[in-house]
């Protein structure tokens, strides 16, 4: 597993030439690749922990132990790294609207992974085609938008209203950066456009004072946008610590409610969906057979979220942005992937660097999520185009219209006294319960119009 030939003379590859998962260059340019790496995933994979309350810290260090872990369950033969998942977030909103703490967030998050680990287990003896079975790509895809759809609100109630035009600003520049600059520079549009909210807002702070808006908590106050003063205190190097802003420790262990356990279940379906996707990108790219490794692959994402829930850390998956880098690189050598995860796992244990990511401006997030938020939920429009899913077909028109209406909408559904479903969850179970009841005559209504109200 850890023998990596040597290839290219240990040079950087002439024009079109590959590197391949068992192969490296030399070890200063297997570092550097790693590095680039990390800048790949940083933005997104410290962001959605501020965003879900949990620490930044505490999921950048367990991000580079997980991507070791993934690393060698799938031996070396799946390059990835795995950064924060977006798949819980909305869950984690509505864990938190119900009352629930961070421990109540890792809890439920540590049950959806084994879920996911088990998912794994049975793909690996099952075969992929178990997935293609229960998730279609129809079913799937309306799960992943209204994950992403669902977070919505939050956007509109706790990040934008702290800084509108910062927000505004910061979601522009994003949206320029993302598709407008070349290559790498546009796979790091997440970092970019923090830096540059970053540098709006402490300008703004210099040309117009402080801001009188709500703050995190929904309380209007008057203060300035950027606040170094937990930066200057932080140490340089130490374990992550202290408190979230719900009084729990930063690192703490799991609590456990069925209801909130339901309410994150959805987000697996939409991590069997990114670790296929990802594996099959990754074939593609190196020209390997990696179907033997799919389950090894879903598996190891599942183990890896569990762990880090475990200490309080944030879920994990596969990173596209990795991809990127590959794709612009060609080189796809495990090796520097373990570069990464050592460069993860240093800065994890350093607070000043926690701190400052702490101090991200609320304007700056709100920019940045409200495209992060949508590009989510366009991912299962992405999935229902790459795999041409007919809505001509009343099948998959009407079978999913209620279940994505109901998820997105947050209606519920009173089962007891003391437990509802709704929202995702609820939305979830009608998606594929609607989908499956009626599945049988796909084929028959496909050349179908479907019947349509005016």
């Amino acid at each position: 597993m850890f023998k990596w030939e040597v290839v290219h003379g240990g040079k950087t590859p002439p024009p079109g030439a590959a590197v391949g998962p068992m192969e490296r260059l030399s070890w200063g340019r297997t570092v550097g690749l790693g590095a680039q790496h990390i800048v790949a995933m940083f933005g997104a994979t410290f962001v959605f922990p501020i965003i879900m309350g949990l620490d930044p810290n505490l999921a950048i260090l367990f991000s580079g132990v997980c991507t070791i872990l993934f690393l060698l369950i799938v031996k070396n033969k799946v390059p990835s790294y795995l950064g924060t998942s977006a798949s819980f977030v909305a869950a984690v909103v509505a864990i938190r609207a119900q009352g629930g703490d961070s421990a109540d967030v890792t809890g439920a998050i540590l049950v959806a992974g084994l879920v996911l680990a088990a998912v794994g287990l049975l793909v690996h003896f099952a075969g992929a085609r178990l997935i293609h079975t229960i998730l279609p790509p129809a079913v799937t895809g309306a799960v992943v938008m209204l994950i992403g759809f669902n977070l919505a609100p939050v956007v509109a109630d706790a990040y934008w209203p702290q800084d509108q035009w910062i927000a505004l600003l910061t979601a522009t520049f994003m949206v320029a950066a993302a598709v407008m600059l070349p290559g790498f520079w546009s796979r790091i549009a997440v970092l970019l456009a923090l830096v540059f909210g970053y540098l709006v807002s402490w300008a703004a702070d210099g040309v117009f004072g402080p801001i009188t808006s709500p703050d995190a908590t929904g309380e209007v106050v008057t203060r300035d946008r950027v606040s170094w003063a937990g930066v200057e205190s932080a140490d340089w190097f130490g374990l992550p610590s202290g408190q979230l802003a719900d009084g729990v420790s930063a690192v703490h262990g799991p609590s456990f409610s069925l209801s909130f356990i339901l309410l994150v279940l959805p987000g697996v379906i939409a991590l069997i969906a990114e670790n296929t996707g990802h594996v099959k990108a990754v074939a593609e790219m190196t020209g390997d057979d990696l179907d033997p490794y799919m389950g090894r692959a879903i598996g190891a994402d599942g183990l890896a979220t569990s762990l880090a829930s475990l200490f309080g850390g944030s879920p994990t998956t596969t990173y596209a942005e990795n991809i990127g880098v590959m794709s612009a690189t060609r080189v796809y050598s495990t090796a520097a992937y373990y570069a990464a995860a050592m460069f993860a796992i240093i800065l994890g244990l350093c607070p000043k660097f926690g701190a400052i990511i702490n101090a991200v401006p609320g304007g700056v997030l709100g920019g940045i999520t409200v495209v992060l938020y949508g590009m989510i939920g366009l991912v299962g429009a992405k999935i229902w185009v790459e795999n041409r899913v007919d809505f001509g077909n009343p099948v998959n028109l009407v079978g999913l219209a209620a279940g994505i209406i109901a998820g997105v909408g947050g209606v519920t559904l009173q089962v007891t006294d003391d437990f509802e479903l709704g929202g995702i969850a609820l939305g979830t179970i009608l998606v594929i319960a609607y989908f499956h009841l009626v599945k049988s005559r796909r084929e028959e209504l496909g050349t179908e119009t479907p019947a349509t109200t005016t």
